[in-house]
């Protein structure tokens, strides 16, 4: 991946976990100001202030956003709080507007990273711009699609980026209105070494019980700030009503969470270093156990090629599912990961063995 700037780097005033809010929508230049007053009055002003000016919607006929005008209003913003804004375009024709009133920093929203051609678009329209751009997270949990909307952005020079973790749609899962899937951030860090990762819990939530708990697990996980949608009434507001609290809500959330610090990795404490030597040592050991595994698992190919059995066996594959997952409960091991754990290693085996299977077919060698 090609290098980028960190968010403090950006020029903008920016540090530590960067907090962004302000309303789902953009309604009227009263509401900017209001929230912004409101924002003052209780000394909760964040790092980036946040407004819709388009609003993709699923049906026609709902509030789609003001538009350009809303573009106007935002000099309220820097009137009266002198913060970055920030708001969602989803073709050349909104980036272009958006440079035009000096928009601070882009974001491109979930429906539109599903869309390589509408990222492509926004990001051609962006070519030897010198701005910030923001990328969240497809509709559906895959990495290499938000992967590859950033590197997009990177190809045409954009060098300074960041990626939003708004959840993702899952219809069976009652408890959040997008399904915070924490791994995906969490593989999108390691995959694109040094990439910050904001968390959206209002999209995540969809309610504002929820928002505190949300948001400090992703600090917990190490994600890089929050973006809180942010209303002087959220009940009367035009788009998102149940998601959005008052900027007093707003700091009374930011004034629970413990933020925590990454560690850089040039100089662990002694303590640590410590325990992950001893970690290290442990992987080195289940390795070890997993290839000694693995080779009786051959053994047993084997034996099934020279007596005609088939690769699997219902009756000795449900005593290892749960005689193993009882074992590993009983040791403190959650029943989910050893679940998976299970999966993972049963799969492999299956391929060995079907390997041996088909090398051995005089039809499939022919």
């Amino acid at each position: 991946m090609q290098d980028h700037l960190q968010i403090k780097d950006w020029g903008l005033g920016l540090s530590g976990h960067t907090i962004i809010a302000g309303p789902c929508s953009a309604e009227t230049p009263e509401q900017i100001e209001k929230v912004c007053l409101d924002m003052k009055k209780e000394n909760m002003i964040p790092g980036m202030f946040r407004a819709g000016i388009w609003k993709p919607r699923t049906r026609p006929g709902s509030f789609e956003g003001i538009g350009e005008d809303g573009l106007k209003w935002m000099e309220i913003v820097r009137h009266h709080l002198n913060i970055p804004i920030t708001t969602e375009v989803g073709n050349a024709a909104h980036v272009e507007s958006a440079l035009k009133h000096k928009v601070d920093v882009l974001w491109v929203g979930a429906r539109t990273t599903v869309n390589p051609f509408a990222v492509q678009e926004i990001a051609d329209a962006l070519r030897g711009v010198d701005i910030p751009v923001m990328v969240k997270n497809p509709m559906n949990p895959d990495l290499q699609l938000w992967l590859g909307a950033l590197e997009r952005f990177s190809a045409v020079g954009i060098n300074k980026l960041a990626a939003i973790h708004r959840g993702f749609s899952d219809s069976y899962d009652k408890r959040f209105r997008n399904k915070p899937n924490w791994s995906m951030p969490i593989h999108l860090k390691r995959e694109w070494k040094g990439m910050e990762v904001i968390n959206d819990p209002s999209h995540i939530v969809g309610n504002r019980d929820g928002l505190l708990e949300t948001a400090q697990r992703a600090i917990n996980f190490g994600l890089d700030g929050l973006m809180i949608e942010t209303h002087h009434d959220p009940d009367n507001a035009w788009s998102d009503a149940k998601q959005q609290v008052t900027p007093a809500r707003l700091k009374a959330i930011l004034a629970q969470i413990d933020f925590r610090d990454t560690i850089g990795e040039e100089n662990p404490s002694e303590r640590l270093n410590d325990l992950r030597n001893a970690i290290d040592h442990l992987d080195d050991q289940l390795l070890d156990i997993l290839q000694e595994r693995f080779s009786l698992i051959d053994q047993v190919g084997a034996y099934k090629r020279e007596n005609h059995l088939t690769v699997f066996q219902s009756d000795r594959w449900k005593y290892v599912m749960e005689s193993r997952t009882k074992k590993g409960v009983d040791k403190n091991l959650s029943e989910k990961f050893m679940k998976e754990l299970l999966y993972c290693i049963h799969e492999e085996s299956v391929k060995r063995q079907e390997k041996q299977l088909r090398e051995a077919d005089p039809i499939r060698k022919a």
